[in-house]
């Protein structure tokens, strides 16, 4: 385990990104109110703090601190803290926030028992464009590691971010899908790999429930608008602010008809905390907005608040196909057991969203030089431990590595994690068994493949299973060979 403080050599330029939001700060603070007790003299483990969702987490947590003094303590787990804390050095002196460095997939678990854990970590390539395989290991492995965390750490409630996605295709026309509906998710189908992957994370929250006697709550959240939210990426509001302040048109990849809701994110936030403080159901509970409005009326809505000043067309791709779709929850349930509201105003919401975008569009120029310098300094080398057969070679009927041939996807892989720096040790268990010397052709095998490496050993011990507490899978280290700042 690392904790992680940006090294106060680097020259990171002081910004201001949470005095943007201080206002909705404030009133997500106000709206929670008593319930901060809950966390007086706690201590929270949280995964995903670095996206959307764990920002404001973060941030409303802080300010509660501050303005309550829970001496509530927090412990972010992260891939790259010291990238995070370039961007938000808001969080760097804070005595009551701390970071750890991890993939939540084989993270070493911090030591110390915790009250509350929020798990809400989903894996995103770099661009943002997710990887199915990876996206579902970390929701299992991922999420079951967590889980495991929670059993031996003493955790009395945890809040599992879940996602309207398991439902599957909501009825066109639908005025919100009710918790008590069955999914309709198909394994087969590969567009719905977040739906299935979060349903089974649900499954494993109910087991774990269960055998560690956890008060674990599960938010089924839908679609959110906000400050620090995706600009560019899937999510069609926030490309529709960025293109109306960016470009001369809004685009639409569609006909425009399918339905979507949208809930301001200091609402989520309220939900949020009250959902881990008083739901006390196992089953899960939708979070989101009810208020309804279609895709072509959300871009019209936009340019209309946001770039009145300049004439912007809402362009529509013809030739895709009109598949129109519905994404809204039933709220009812959060309504009749929390006494939550949705107070979204989505006009208010669209107007926040961007101007805070505006500036921080600023904010983010003034500090990307020093934010660079900091994750070359930042940047600490690894030590990888690989096996021989089954990763970067396949496996030989009768053990015959004379026969044995590369696997080209996994010596890409290790070869990249070599080129960015890392130590690589490769670590067989040829000939332990039988005493037979592998060691020239091994060592030929390996030339002729193009296998990059530092250190190669025989001697490993031949077994069914390893167990070590720093075990990654294949899918894992082929995932880190192409992320940056690993």
């Amino acid at each position: 385990m690392k904790s992680s403080k940006i090294n106060s050599t680097s020259q990171v330029k002081p910004t201001n990104m949470l005095s943007l939001v201080q206002g909705d700060l404030n009133w997500i603070v106000k709206e929670v109110g008593g319930l901060w007790e809950d966390f007086k003299d706690g201590r929270i483990f949280l995964t995903g703090g670095t996206a959307f969702f764990g920002i404001w987490i973060l941030a409303s947590l802080q300010a509660a601190n501050k303005a309550h003094g829970l001496s509530c303590r927090i412990v972010v787990l992260s891939r790259n803290p010291d990238a995070f804390l370039a961007k938000f050095p808001e969080f760097q002196d804070d005595p009551l926030i701390s970071f750890v460095t991890g993939d939540v997939r084989n993270f070493i678990y911090p030591k110390g028992d915790f009250t509350h854990v929020i798990h809400g970590a989903v894996e995103t390539r770099k661009g943002g464009a997710p990887s199915a395989i990876a996206l579902l290991d970390v929701l299992s492995n991922g999420t079951q590691r967590v889980l495991e965390f929670a059993g031996q750490s003493g955790v009395e409630k945890f809040l599992f971010l879940s996602s309207g996605a398991v439902y599957g295709s909501i009825a066109v026309g639908s005025k919100g899908v009710e918790e008590g509906v069955s999914s309709n998710l198909f394994p087969q189908d590969i567009n719905t790999t977040l739906g299935i992957g979060k349903f089974s994370a649900e499954h494993l929250c109910a087991q774990f429930a269960k055998l560690h006697n956890i008060d674990i709550k599960i938010a089924r959240c839908f679609t959110f608008i906000g400050p620090f939210m995706p600009m560019h990426g899937k999510l069609a509001i926030g490309n529709f602010i960025s293109d109306a302040i960016e470009k001369n048109e809004i685009q639409i990849n569609s006909d425009g008809s399918s339905v979507r809701s949208y809930m301001y994110v200091t609402n989520l936030m309220v939900w949020l905390w009250n959902i881990l403080v008083r739901y006390n159901s196992p089953l899960p509970i939708n979070v989101g907005s009810s208020t309804t409005i279609t895709i072509k009326d959300l871009a019209k809505l936009t340019g209309k608040i946001v770039a009145n000043e300049k004439q912007v067309t809402v362009k529509f791709n013809d030739k895709k196909i009109a598949i129109s779709s519905t994404y809204v929850p039933s709220i009812k349930q959060a309504k009749e057991q929390l006494g939550l509201r949705d107070s979204t105003n989505l006009e208010v919401a669209i107007s926040k969203t961007a101007n805070w975008y505006k500036q921080w569009i600023i904010l983010s120029k003034s500090q990307q030089s020093s934010s660079l310098e900091t994750n070359k300094t930042s940047f600490e080398k690894k030590t990888f431990v690989c096996d021989i057969d089954g990763v970067v070679a396949r496996l030989t009927a009768g053990n015959d590595y004379n026969k044995s041939s590369p696997n080209k996807k996994m010596i890409a892989a290790i070869n990249a994690l070599y080129d960015a720096g890392h130590r690589i040790i490769m670590f067989t268990a040829r000939g332990t068994v039988t005493g037979i010397s592998w060691k020239d052709v091994t060592q030929k095998q390996l030339q002729s493949w193009g296998l990059r490496y530092h250190e190669l050993h025989f001697g490993k011990p031949a077994a069914d299973y390893y167990v070590d507490d720093r075990m990654i899978s294949i899918a894992a280290l082929t995932e880190m060979s192409i992320m940056d700042n690993i």
